[in-house]
């Protein structure tokens, strides 16, 4: 059973602690929350001085044109958006990038971009001042410098947090049950072992059918990030490849967290190696889930015919032995070099980021600005805030690899070995070899 695994592996490797986690992608699968974009056009930077063009997703835009609006009001200087889905974007860009000729001026970059767009954007060095990175979430800061030059000015971000029914952790009769069979009181798990607990706790057969009608917690093979999270909360320093390149796959941390996330799938609905971030979201919306971890962003957005609908919590995401820890899911404002608009461009990211509380009140919700997510999160529709600011700032936070492979490592090795982890008589230390073995020949 998980719970004794558990105490095995906590004698094993200290006491769990606390942690945490970040839009599908943590933004390449989420935060390309709308695909339907409207193309663009090929009209030269060297255009209209009083307009600059601006390269994004479409699910993003709605973040940007309050920021937009209010710039052209103020500086009356144009902002015009080209739109493309997510796919499409990146394609774009690339041609675009390795052309050295551009469309556009300023682009809209998912993190795991930065690293091929690298050299093909305007080093921000003189916008990210101290004052400026006090007020970023270090994980943030991180990423956006490559080769000693900040590449990105974060627009938004994401984490993933602790959602979990309100009504079923409320409820007196529950209360007294769970401490009657565990010993604490029932709590939003801050511990793997609470979490462990307390999804076993509400797996259960609800009708006397039978059959297992509510399960404490999904468990999501077909995306990395959760686990990503994982690895980080067991205290893995560098995420799945260290700074000389070679995959961290295979150690200690890296067992601890597969064994741990696999193991959850006793308390979660069948089918787990395919369940994704719209999965797990149908599976609590419907009840079938007391728990879910999943993107901050989601939290006022639960429907109305849903049984959760008035029912949902938000806390900090659960932690591993390292405490909390999370992976960022950012989006950042970039300069193309090959723009003739260089000052204008770069007067308009340092506007973006002093007005980046704006993007909030738009319908994704996010911003990247620690004091954006203070300045609303006392209001109860913005409740997801306080745990994801506290997920974001956790010192084991880490971001992932800076490297242009990344996503080919994510979709040949991770989710194929995430996905295996969830067969019956799983060898989890030899599926982490083999996966070193794979990110190794992919990075070298």
């Amino acid at each position: 059973m998980l719970r004794n695994n558990l105490r095995n592996s906590r004698k094993r490797s200290a006491v769990y602690a606390k942690s945490t986690v970040g839009l599908a992608v943590a933004t390449a699968s989420v935060l390309a929350l709308s695909a339907c974009g409207a193309g663009g056009s090929d009209t030269a930077t060297s255009g209209d001085s009083d307009e600059l063009t601006v390269m994004v997703e479409a699910g993003g835009h709605a973040e940007l044109q309050p920021i937009a609006d209010l710039y052209e009001k103020e500086s009356g200087t144009k902002i015009t958006f080209v739109e493309l889905p997510y796919d499409g974007l990146y394609n774009r860009l690339n041609s675009e990038f390795s052309a050295g000729s551009v469309s556009f001026d300023i682009a809209a970059l998912d993190s795991i971009w930065l690293p091929a767009f690298k050299d093909a954007v305007t080093p921000l060095n003189e916008l990210f001042t101290d004052e400026v990175k006090s007020d970023l979430f270090p994980a943030l800061v991180q990423e956006a410098q490559l080769d000693g030059n900040y590449v990105g000015m974060p627009a938004w971000t994401n984490s993933e947090i602790l959602f979990y029914r309100t009504d079923l952790f409320g409820d007196p009769d529950e209360q007294l049950a769970f401490k009657a069979q565990f010993g604490y009181d029932l709590i939003p798990p801050t511990t793997w072992q609470q979490y462990a607990d307390v999804a076993e706790f509400f797996t259960r057969d609800i009708d006397g059918d039978g059959q297992t009608d509510l399960y404490g917690t999904d468990v999501k093979g077909a995306v990395e990030t959760e686990w990503l999270a994982t690895l980080s909360q067991a205290g893995e320093k560098d995420m799945v490849i260290d700074e000389d390149g070679v995959s961290t796959l295979g150690d200690k941390a890296s067992l601890d967290a597969l064994n741990f996330y696999s193991g959850l799938q006793e308390f979660a609905p069948p089918g787990a190696a395919q369940v994704d971030w719209a999965g797990a979201q149908n599976l609590f919306y419907q009840g079938q889930t007391a728990m879910m971890r999943f993107w901050g962003h989601a939290f006022p957005q639960t429907p109305e015919d849903s049984v959760a609908f008035g029912n949902v919590g938000a806390a900090p995401m659960i932690g591993g032995s390292a405490g909390i820890a999370g992976v960022p899911g950012p989006w950042y404002l970039s300069l193309a070099k090959a723009s003739e608009k260089q000052e204008q461009g770069l007067d308009f990211l340092q506007f973006a980021y002093d007005h980046n509380d704006l993007s909030i009140q738009t319908s994704l919700g996010l911003a990247a600005r620690i004091s954006a997510f203070e300045k609303y999160q006392d209001d109860p529709k913005y409740a997801a805030f306080k745990p994801l600011v506290e997920t974001l700032s956790a010192s084991a936070t880490i971001p992932r690899p800076a490297t242009p492979k990344w996503q080919q490592i994510v979709d040949s090795v991770l989710v194929p070995m995430i996905q295996k982890s969830l067969e019956p008589g799983a060898d989890n230390q030899q599926l982490l070899d083999d996966a070193k073995k794979q990110v190794d020949a992919i990075t070298k």
